[in-house]
């Protein structure tokens, strides 16, 4: 089993930064891919981006130039770095880690105000 622990959401303006943080325990071994997902009112869940074991990134477009995922293995943390925050990007931010089965976090609010 793993858990997955979020913090770093909140409050910020447009253009501003934040960084979110993913931290995991539990049969870590077991992760093939680390992830970041975000669920906005009446929409639907979707990816943000996603860190493979070996480091390789994926980012959604509507992210991509502003957005960064990356890992610290000796902590057992992902992060996601983002900058020059829009409104739009208001969101509950979900970590997910995938591997034999998928876990999720307990989410983060991002709220971005224009």
């Amino acid at each position: 089993q793993v858990r997955l622990v979020e913090s770093g959401g909140g409050l910020v303006q447009a253009g501003g930064s934040l960084r979110l943080s993913c931290a995991a325990s539990g049969s870590i071994f077991r992760i093939l891919i680390m992830g970041w997902y975000r669920q906005a009112p009446g929409k639907q869940r979707e990816s943000v981006a996603t860190i493979t074991s070996g480091g390789s990134t994926n980012y959604a477009d509507s992210v991509k130039g502003r957005f960064t995922i990356y890992r610290d293995n000796a902590k057992n943390t992902m992060y996601l770095q983002m900058n020059s925050l829009k409104p739009e990007d208001t969101a509950v931010y979900y970590c997910q880690s995938s591997g034999i089965l998928n876990y999720w976090g307990q989410g983060t609010q991002v709220t971005v105000s224009s």
